[in-house]
Protein backbone atom coordinates (compact mmCIF):
# COMPACT_ATOMS: atom_id res chain seq x y z
CA UNK A 1 0.00 0.00 0.00
CA UNK A 2 1.57 3.59 -1.00
CA UNK A 3 1.07 6.31 1.44
CA UNK A 4 -0.49 9.18 0.06
CA UNK A 5 2.23 11.26 1.79
CA UNK A 6 4.83 9.92 -0.82
CA UNK A 7 3.04 10.58 -3.79
CA UNK A 8 2.02 13.93 -2.59
CA UNK A 9 5.71 15.10 -2.05
CA UNK A 10 6.26 13.57 -5.45
CA UNK A 11 3.67 15.88 -7.21
CA UNK A 12 5.56 18.57 -5.29
CA UNK A 13 8.57 17.89 -7.51
CA UNK A 14 6.24 17.44 -10.73
CA UNK A 15 4.73 21.01 -9.75
CA UNK A 16 8.37 22.52 -9.83
CA UNK A 17 7.87 23.14 -6.15
CA UNK A 18 12.23 21.64 -5.90
CA UNK A 19 12.96 22.79 -9.82
CA UNK A 20 11.64 18.90 -11.31
CA UNK A 21 12.62 19.06 -14.93
CA UNK A 22 9.41 17.65 -15.76
CA UNK A 23 6.54 16.01 -14.69
CA UNK A 24 7.59 12.24 -15.16
CA UNK A 25 4.68 10.79 -13.50
CA UNK A 26 1.96 12.32 -15.20
CA UNK A 27 3.91 11.42 -18.72
CA UNK A 28 3.55 7.81 -17.28
CA UNK A 29 1.56 5.00 -19.51
CA UNK A 30 -1.68 4.80 -18.14
CA UNK A 31 -1.36 1.31 -17.43
CA UNK A 32 1.60 2.33 -14.92
CA UNK A 33 -0.07 5.26 -13.50
CA UNK A 34 -3.62 3.14 -12.72
CA UNK A 35 -0.95 -0.09 -11.22
CA UNK A 36 -0.07 2.73 -8.78
CA UNK A 37 -3.52 3.88 -7.70
CA UNK A 38 -4.64 0.58 -7.53
CA UNK A 39 -2.39 0.66 -4.56
CA UNK A 40 -3.71 3.70 -2.64
CA UNK A 41 -6.44 3.54 -0.46
CA UNK A 42 -9.58 4.08 -2.53
CA UNK A 43 -9.87 7.53 -0.42
CA UNK A 44 -6.66 8.28 -1.55
CA UNK A 45 -6.53 7.31 -5.20
CA UNK A 46 -9.60 9.92 -5.36
CA UNK A 47 -8.48 12.51 -3.64
CA UNK A 48 -5.55 12.92 -5.72
CA UNK A 49 -7.76 14.26 -8.39
CA UNK A 50 -6.82 17.31 -7.12
CA UNK A 51 -3.20 17.26 -7.87
CA UNK A 52 -3.48 19.00 -11.04
CA UNK A 53 -5.80 19.63 -13.92
CA UNK A 54 -4.41 16.17 -15.73
CA UNK A 55 -5.01 14.17 -12.79
CA UNK A 56 -8.92 15.06 -12.42
CA UNK A 57 -10.15 11.89 -13.68
CA UNK A 58 -7.19 9.49 -13.00
CA UNK A 59 -8.90 7.81 -10.18
CA UNK A 60 -11.85 7.01 -12.52
CA UNK A 61 -10.21 4.22 -13.89
CA UNK A 62 -9.28 2.31 -10.63
CA UNK A 63 -9.60 -1.73 -11.33
CA UNK A 64 -9.32 -2.66 -7.71
CA UNK A 65 -12.16 -1.42 -5.05
CA UNK A 66 -11.91 -1.96 -1.33
CA UNK A 67 -14.84 -0.27 0.75
CA UNK A 68 -13.34 -1.39 4.18
CA UNK A 69 -14.35 0.04 7.55
CA UNK A 70 -11.33 2.14 7.55
CA UNK A 71 -12.90 3.65 4.53
CA UNK A 72 -16.78 4.30 6.20
CA UNK A 73 -14.69 5.44 8.70
CA UNK A 74 -13.21 8.28 7.12
CA UNK A 75 -16.45 9.04 5.62
CA UNK A 76 -17.32 9.36 8.74
CA UNK A 77 -14.98 11.34 9.96
CA UNK A 78 -15.06 14.14 6.92
CA UNK A 79 -18.80 14.95 7.61
CA UNK A 80 -18.07 15.37 10.87
CA UNK A 81 -15.49 17.77 10.55
CA UNK A 82 -17.92 19.62 8.22
CA UNK A 83 -20.22 19.83 10.37
CA UNK A 84 -18.25 21.48 12.97
CA UNK A 85 -17.03 23.80 10.51
CA UNK A 86 -21.02 24.49 9.58
CA UNK A 87 -22.22 25.03 13.77
CA UNK A 88 -21.98 23.92 16.85
CA UNK A 89 -23.98 20.34 17.46
CA UNK A 90 -26.34 20.21 20.38
CA UNK A 91 -28.15 17.86 19.83
CA UNK A 92 -30.70 15.20 21.65
CA UNK A 93 -29.66 11.30 21.97
CA UNK A 94 -32.41 10.30 19.81
CA UNK A 95 -31.44 12.81 16.90
CA UNK A 96 -28.09 11.69 16.89
CA UNK A 97 -29.52 8.44 16.50
CA UNK A 98 -31.79 9.54 13.41
CA UNK A 99 -28.35 11.40 12.01
CA UNK A 100 -26.34 7.85 12.67
CA UNK A 101 -29.19 5.96 10.83
CA UNK A 102 -29.27 8.58 7.75
CA UNK A 103 -25.02 8.86 7.77
CA UNK A 104 -25.36 4.98 7.63
CA UNK A 105 -27.60 5.28 4.06
CA UNK A 106 -25.49 8.00 3.00
CA UNK A 107 -22.56 5.73 2.73
CA UNK A 108 -23.98 3.52 0.77
CA UNK A 109 -25.15 6.22 -1.64
CA UNK A 110 -21.65 7.39 -1.90
CA UNK A 111 -20.47 4.13 -2.81
CA UNK A 112 -22.82 3.79 -5.25
CA UNK A 113 -22.43 7.85 -6.74
CA UNK A 114 -18.46 6.31 -6.92
CA UNK A 115 -19.16 3.01 -8.70
CA UNK A 116 -21.08 5.16 -11.53
CA UNK A 117 -17.86 6.87 -11.95
CA UNK A 118 -15.50 4.46 -12.95
CA UNK A 119 -15.05 4.02 -16.62
CA UNK A 120 -13.01 0.91 -16.85
CA UNK A 121 -12.99 -2.84 -16.18
CA UNK A 122 -13.28 -3.68 -12.22
CA UNK A 123 -11.67 -6.53 -11.34
CA UNK A 124 -11.34 -6.45 -7.29
CA UNK A 125 -14.28 -5.58 -5.29
CA UNK A 126 -13.82 -5.49 -1.46
CA UNK A 127 -17.03 -5.21 0.99
CA UNK A 128 -16.36 -5.10 4.56
CA UNK A 129 -19.50 -3.54 6.43
CA UNK A 130 -20.39 -3.56 9.89
CA UNK A 131 -24.16 -2.16 9.24
CA UNK A 132 -25.97 -2.42 5.34
CA UNK A 133 -29.55 -0.94 6.14
CA UNK A 134 -30.81 -1.88 2.27
CA UNK A 135 -29.34 -4.99 0.93
CA UNK A 136 -30.85 -3.85 -2.36
CA UNK A 137 -27.53 -1.68 -2.40
CA UNK A 138 -25.37 -4.47 -2.92
CA UNK A 139 -27.54 -6.25 -5.40
CA UNK A 140 -27.44 -2.93 -7.63
CA UNK A 141 -23.93 -3.12 -7.12
CA UNK A 142 -22.79 -7.34 -8.19
CA UNK A 143 -25.28 -6.43 -10.48
CA UNK A 144 -22.90 -3.41 -12.04
CA UNK A 145 -19.58 -5.41 -11.33
CA UNK A 146 -21.02 -8.59 -13.29
CA UNK A 147 -20.75 -6.35 -16.32
CA UNK A 148 -16.88 -5.39 -15.43
CA UNK A 149 -14.48 -8.00 -15.26
CA UNK A 150 -15.06 -8.92 -12.06
CA UNK A 151 -12.50 -11.48 -10.84
CA UNK A 152 -12.24 -11.09 -7.40
CA UNK A 153 -15.08 -10.54 -4.91
CA UNK A 154 -15.07 -10.50 -1.27
CA UNK A 155 -17.83 -9.83 1.33
CA UNK A 156 -17.68 -9.84 4.93
CA UNK A 157 -20.35 -8.74 6.59
CA UNK A 158 -20.21 -7.84 10.57
CA UNK A 159 -23.90 -7.16 11.01
CA UNK A 160 -25.86 -9.33 13.32
CA UNK A 161 -28.10 -10.79 10.47
CA UNK A 162 -27.06 -12.88 7.62
CA UNK A 163 -26.76 -10.71 4.42
CA UNK A 164 -28.61 -12.11 1.61
CA UNK A 165 -26.56 -12.57 -1.43
CA UNK A 166 -28.15 -11.42 -4.72
CA UNK A 167 -28.76 -14.03 -7.67
CA UNK A 168 -26.59 -11.49 -9.83
CA UNK A 169 -24.02 -12.97 -7.70
CA UNK A 170 -24.32 -16.15 -10.25
CA UNK A 171 -23.97 -13.61 -13.05
CA UNK A 172 -20.03 -13.02 -12.28
CA UNK A 173 -18.96 -15.89 -14.51
CA UNK A 174 -15.80 -14.43 -14.62
CA UNK A 175 -14.78 -14.89 -10.61
CA UNK A 176 -11.45 -16.37 -10.18
CA UNK A 177 -11.62 -15.83 -5.65
CA UNK A 178 -14.66 -15.71 -3.92
CA UNK A 179 -14.88 -14.67 -0.07
CA UNK A 180 -17.90 -14.30 1.56
CA UNK A 181 -18.38 -13.61 5.71
CA UNK A 182 -21.94 -14.31 7.14
CA UNK A 183 -23.83 -14.28 4.12
CA UNK A 184 -27.16 -16.39 2.89
CA UNK A 185 -27.36 -18.17 0.06
CA UNK A 186 -30.63 -17.89 -2.05
CA UNK A 187 -31.60 -20.10 -4.82
CA UNK A 188 -29.25 -19.52 -7.94
CA UNK A 189 -31.33 -18.93 -10.85
CA UNK A 190 -31.88 -21.93 -13.44
CA UNK A 191 -29.83 -20.39 -16.14
CA UNK A 192 -26.96 -21.10 -13.71
CA UNK A 193 -25.02 -24.12 -14.32
CA UNK A 194 -21.30 -23.15 -12.56
CA UNK A 195 -18.44 -21.00 -12.07
CA UNK A 196 -16.00 -22.30 -14.49
CA UNK A 197 -12.61 -20.04 -13.96
CA UNK A 198 -13.21 -19.85 -10.21
CA UNK A 199 -9.74 -20.88 -8.36
CA UNK A 200 -10.33 -19.93 -4.60
CA UNK A 201 -13.44 -20.13 -2.46
CA UNK A 202 -13.97 -18.68 1.41
CA UNK A 203 -16.98 -19.49 2.83
CA UNK A 204 -18.82 -18.33 5.97
CA UNK A 205 -22.23 -18.63 5.19
CA UNK A 206 -25.70 -20.45 5.20
CA UNK A 207 -27.32 -22.13 2.52
CA UNK A 208 -31.09 -23.38 2.52
CA UNK A 209 -32.57 -26.13 3.36
CA UNK A 210 -32.40 -27.64 -0.58
CA UNK A 211 -29.31 -26.48 -0.94
CA UNK A 212 -26.20 -28.49 -0.21
CA UNK A 213 -22.53 -27.07 -0.14
CA UNK A 214 -21.31 -29.95 -1.36
CA UNK A 215 -24.08 -29.24 -4.67
CA UNK A 216 -22.42 -25.67 -4.75
CA UNK A 217 -18.75 -27.42 -4.70
CA UNK A 218 -19.14 -29.76 -7.87
CA UNK A 219 -20.11 -26.32 -9.45
CA UNK A 220 -16.58 -25.07 -9.43
CA UNK A 221 -15.19 -27.21 -11.46
CA UNK A 222 -11.13 -26.15 -11.54
CA UNK A 223 -11.27 -25.17 -7.56
CA UNK A 224 -8.12 -25.11 -6.04
CA UNK A 225 -8.47 -23.96 -2.79
CA UNK A 226 -11.30 -24.07 -0.42
CA UNK A 227 -12.06 -22.81 2.71
CA UNK A 228 -14.82 -23.74 4.76
CA UNK A 229 -15.32 -21.37 8.55
CA UNK A 230 -18.72 -22.21 9.57
CA UNK A 231 -19.07 -23.39 13.27
CA UNK A 232 -22.99 -23.29 12.49
CA UNK A 233 -23.29 -25.14 9.43
CA UNK A 234 -21.44 -27.77 9.05
CA UNK A 235 -24.30 -30.23 9.71
CA UNK A 236 -25.27 -29.49 5.80
CA UNK A 237 -21.72 -30.48 4.49
CA UNK A 238 -21.70 -33.94 3.11
CA UNK A 239 -17.56 -33.89 3.09
CA UNK A 240 -17.26 -36.39 0.44
CA UNK A 241 -18.26 -34.20 -2.18
CA UNK A 242 -15.42 -32.29 -1.41
CA UNK A 243 -13.85 -35.33 -2.73
CA UNK A 244 -14.78 -34.54 -6.34
CA UNK A 245 -12.48 -31.68 -6.31
CA UNK A 246 -9.79 -33.39 -7.95
CA UNK A 247 -7.91 -30.00 -8.76
CA UNK A 248 -7.93 -28.99 -5.02
CA UNK A 249 -4.54 -28.13 -3.55
CA UNK A 250 -5.40 -26.63 -0.44
CA UNK A 251 -8.16 -27.34 1.84
CA UNK A 252 -9.01 -26.21 5.06
CA UNK A 253 -11.99 -27.07 7.46
CA UNK A 254 -13.12 -26.18 10.75
CA UNK A 255 -15.21 -28.93 12.53
CA UNK A 256 -17.80 -28.61 15.55
CA UNK A 257 -19.63 -31.04 17.40
CA UNK A 258 -18.08 -34.08 16.07
CA UNK A 259 -20.31 -36.23 17.94
CA UNK A 260 -22.94 -35.59 16.09
CA UNK A 261 -24.02 -38.18 13.80
CA UNK A 262 -24.79 -35.55 10.53
CA UNK A 263 -21.47 -34.35 10.31
CA UNK A 264 -18.02 -35.47 9.97
CA UNK A 265 -17.57 -38.30 12.99
CA UNK A 266 -14.67 -40.64 11.91
CA UNK A 267 -10.53 -39.95 11.42
CA UNK A 268 -11.83 -42.94 8.52
CA UNK A 269 -13.90 -40.42 6.68
CA UNK A 270 -11.26 -37.16 6.27
CA UNK A 271 -8.60 -39.73 5.58
CA UNK A 272 -10.88 -41.08 2.60
CA UNK A 273 -11.74 -37.16 1.81
CA UNK A 274 -8.11 -36.45 1.71
CA UNK A 275 -6.84 -39.43 0.11
CA UNK A 276 -8.99 -38.74 -2.56
CA UNK A 277 -7.57 -35.65 -3.25
CA UNK A 278 -4.23 -36.24 -5.56
CA UNK A 279 -2.63 -32.54 -5.68
CA UNK A 280 -3.80 -32.24 -2.16
CA UNK A 281 -0.57 -29.98 -1.17
CA UNK A 282 -1.86 -28.04 2.17
CA UNK A 283 -4.38 -29.06 4.62
CA UNK A 284 -5.42 -27.12 7.53
CA UNK A 285 -8.05 -28.77 10.15
CA UNK A 286 -9.91 -27.35 12.94
CA UNK A 287 -11.58 -28.98 15.39
CA UNK A 288 -12.48 -26.06 17.68
CA UNK A 289 -14.25 -28.11 20.67
CA UNK A 290 -14.91 -31.55 18.60
CA UNK A 291 -13.99 -34.77 18.61
CA UNK A 292 -13.88 -37.70 16.44
CA UNK A 293 -15.64 -40.58 17.29
CA UNK A 294 -14.34 -43.32 20.29
CA UNK A 295 -12.61 -46.72 18.26
CA UNK A 296 -12.28 -44.61 15.11
CA UNK A 297 -9.29 -43.48 15.46
CA UNK A 298 -7.89 -46.38 16.53
CA UNK A 299 -7.97 -48.14 12.88
CA UNK A 300 -5.07 -48.26 10.75
CA UNK A 301 -4.77 -46.40 7.49
CA UNK A 302 -2.58 -47.10 4.31
CA UNK A 303 -3.27 -44.24 2.30
CA UNK A 304 -0.25 -41.98 1.70
CA UNK A 305 -0.41 -38.32 0.53
CA UNK A 306 2.44 -37.56 -1.35
CA UNK A 307 1.70 -34.32 -2.39
CA UNK A 308 0.68 -33.21 1.48
CA UNK A 309 3.46 -30.58 2.39
CA UNK A 310 1.71 -28.30 4.84
CA UNK A 311 -0.24 -29.93 7.86
CA UNK A 312 -2.28 -27.71 10.08
CA UNK A 313 -3.89 -29.22 13.08
CA UNK A 314 -5.56 -26.45 15.37
CA UNK A 315 -7.47 -26.82 18.25
CA UNK A 316 -6.53 -30.56 18.79
CA UNK A 317 -6.70 -32.20 22.04
CA UNK A 318 -3.50 -34.33 22.56
CA UNK A 319 -5.16 -35.66 25.65
CA UNK A 320 -7.37 -37.65 23.67
CA UNK A 321 -6.24 -40.47 22.08
CA UNK A 322 -8.81 -40.95 19.38
CA UNK A 323 -7.38 -37.42 18.07
CA UNK A 324 -3.82 -38.90 18.93
CA UNK A 325 -3.54 -41.50 17.17
CA UNK A 326 -5.02 -40.01 14.01
CA UNK A 327 -2.88 -36.66 14.33
CA UNK A 328 0.35 -39.42 14.52
CA UNK A 329 -1.42 -41.40 11.23
CA UNK A 330 -1.99 -38.10 9.20
CA UNK A 331 1.85 -37.22 9.72
CA UNK A 332 3.35 -41.00 9.23
CA UNK A 333 0.65 -41.12 6.12
CA UNK A 334 2.47 -37.50 4.59
CA UNK A 335 6.10 -38.57 3.37
CA UNK A 336 7.19 -35.35 1.90
CA UNK A 337 5.31 -33.49 4.44
CA UNK A 338 7.98 -29.86 4.88
CA UNK A 339 5.92 -27.69 7.17
CA UNK A 340 3.60 -28.86 10.58
CA UNK A 341 1.85 -26.60 12.68
CA UNK A 342 -0.27 -27.92 15.58
CA UNK A 343 -2.34 -25.86 18.08
CA UNK A 344 -3.28 -28.16 21.32
CA UNK A 345 -6.95 -27.00 23.02
CA UNK A 346 -7.03 -26.18 26.33
CA UNK A 347 -7.93 -29.62 27.86
CA UNK A 348 -7.81 -31.18 31.40
CA UNK A 349 -5.31 -33.28 32.42
CA UNK A 350 -6.19 -37.17 31.69
CA UNK A 351 -4.25 -40.83 31.47
CA UNK A 352 -2.60 -40.92 28.60
CA UNK A 353 -3.79 -42.74 25.59
CA UNK A 354 -2.09 -45.62 24.05
CA UNK A 355 -0.58 -44.88 20.95
CA UNK A 356 2.01 -46.88 18.50
CA UNK A 357 4.84 -44.89 18.96
CA UNK A 358 7.28 -47.44 17.51
CA UNK A 359 5.53 -47.71 14.07
CA UNK A 360 7.99 -45.15 12.32
CA UNK A 361 8.59 -43.66 8.98
CA UNK A 362 11.51 -40.86 8.32
CA UNK A 363 9.72 -37.69 7.33
CA UNK A 364 11.03 -34.49 5.08
CA UNK A 365 9.64 -32.13 7.57
CA UNK A 366 12.17 -28.81 7.13
CA UNK A 367 9.87 -27.04 9.85
CA UNK A 368 7.39 -27.49 12.75
CA UNK A 369 5.79 -25.11 15.12
CA UNK A 370 3.63 -25.91 18.36
CA UNK A 371 1.30 -23.01 19.21
CA UNK A 372 -0.14 -22.66 22.95
CA UNK A 373 2.29 -26.29 24.07
CA UNK A 374 1.16 -26.98 28.06
CA UNK A 375 4.14 -28.75 28.11
CA UNK A 376 2.33 -32.12 28.94
CA UNK A 377 3.36 -35.77 28.54
CA UNK A 378 1.47 -36.11 25.51
CA UNK A 379 2.72 -32.75 23.85
CA UNK A 380 6.61 -34.04 24.33
CA UNK A 381 5.90 -37.59 22.96
CA UNK A 382 5.36 -35.79 19.57
CA UNK A 383 7.57 -33.47 20.07
CA UNK A 384 10.00 -36.30 20.53
CA UNK A 385 8.57 -38.34 17.31
CA UNK A 386 9.05 -35.32 15.10
CA UNK A 387 13.13 -34.98 16.08
CA UNK A 388 13.98 -38.49 15.92
CA UNK A 389 11.98 -38.97 12.49
CA UNK A 390 12.93 -36.02 10.77
CA UNK A 391 16.83 -35.76 9.37
CA UNK A 392 15.70 -32.64 7.28
CA UNK A 393 14.22 -30.73 9.93
CA UNK A 394 15.39 -26.90 10.14
CA UNK A 395 13.48 -25.40 12.76
CA UNK A 396 11.29 -25.97 15.84
CA UNK A 397 9.30 -22.71 17.17
CA UNK A 398 7.23 -23.75 20.71
CA UNK A 399 4.88 -20.90 21.95
CA UNK A 400 3.89 -21.43 25.55
CA UNK A 401 1.29 -18.99 27.48
CA UNK A 402 0.54 -21.88 30.23
CA UNK A 403 4.28 -22.42 32.05
CA UNK A 404 4.52 -19.16 34.23
CA UNK A 405 6.91 -20.05 36.56
CA UNK A 406 10.96 -20.13 35.68
CA UNK A 407 10.56 -23.13 37.57
CA UNK A 408 8.09 -24.74 35.15
CA UNK A 409 10.11 -23.51 32.09
CA UNK A 410 13.57 -25.09 33.83
CA UNK A 411 11.86 -28.44 33.84
CA UNK A 412 10.63 -28.46 30.41
CA UNK A 413 13.73 -27.15 29.13
CA UNK A 414 15.54 -29.84 30.24
CA UNK A 415 13.20 -32.74 29.31
CA UNK A 416 13.62 -31.02 25.52
CA UNK A 417 17.04 -31.06 25.70
CA UNK A 418 17.25 -34.91 25.99
CA UNK A 419 15.13 -35.59 23.12
CA UNK A 420 17.46 -37.51 20.24
CA UNK A 421 17.30 -35.10 17.31
CA UNK A 422 17.92 -36.90 13.65
CA UNK A 423 18.69 -34.05 12.40
CA UNK A 424 22.04 -32.27 13.01
CA UNK A 425 20.86 -28.51 12.18
CA UNK A 426 17.68 -28.46 14.10
CA UNK A 427 16.89 -25.35 15.82
CA UNK A 428 14.57 -25.37 18.69
CA UNK A 429 13.30 -22.02 19.84
CA UNK A 430 10.90 -21.43 22.77
CA UNK A 431 8.34 -18.53 22.95
CA UNK A 432 7.01 -17.68 26.68
CA UNK A 433 3.96 -15.04 26.54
Amino acid sequence: MINMCVLVRIMELIQGTHKAPQDFISNMPDIVINNILDRLRFQDAVRTSVLSRNWRFKWTMLSQLVFDVDFFDSLETEEEEEDEDEEEEEEEEEEEEEDDNEDKGNNESIVSKLLLQLRGPITKFVLDIEHLSDAEDINNWILFLSRKGLTDLTIMNWDYSPLALPTNLFSCLELKHLQLRHCYFNNPPPSFHAFPNLLSLDLCVEFEDDIQLGEFITRCPVLEKFTKDDLFEMEKVNILEIAKQENLKILSLKFYNLDDESTITSSSTIFELVGSLPKLQELRLDFEEGRLIEGVGKKSFFTTFTCLKVLKLLNVCLDNGIVLSFAFELIRSSPNLQTFVITPSNWDADSPPQVDYDTTRLLQLQGVTFECMKGSENELRLIKYLLACSPSLKWMHIFSRFLKSAEEKLVFVRKLLKLYRASPVVEVELFWY
